[in-house]
């Protein structure tokens, strides 16, 4: 499912039109991204949590050369999910 199919269902389920529906899907991205960026943590009970997790410095090796490559520091976002998600979709 792509975010023009989530729009769609999502519209259907509410009963609302689709711009509402991507209104307020965009909206809630919007703030999921500016809590992450700000280093914040954001929890949805039953589905999951998202937050941004420190990556530190290493050194890697490029596969060709086997060139010892230095990779910088940094965080990337990262998804927990639930234990009532994991338990659903490992049905």
């Amino acid at each position: 499912m792509n975010k023009t199919e989530l729009i769609a269902a999502t519209a259907q389920s509410a009963g609302v039109s689709k711009k509402d529906a991507e209104r307020v899907l965009n909206a809630a991205l919007d703030h999921i991204t500016a809590t992450l960026v700000s280093g914040g943590k954001v929890q949805l009970s039953g589905f999951g949590a998202f937050e941004a997790k420190e990556r530190e410095a290493r050194v890697g090796r490029n596969p060709r050369t086997k060139e010892a490559i230095e990779i910088p520091a940094t965080r990337t976002p990262i998804f927990k999910p639930s234990k009532a998600l994991k338990d659903l979709v490992g049905k």
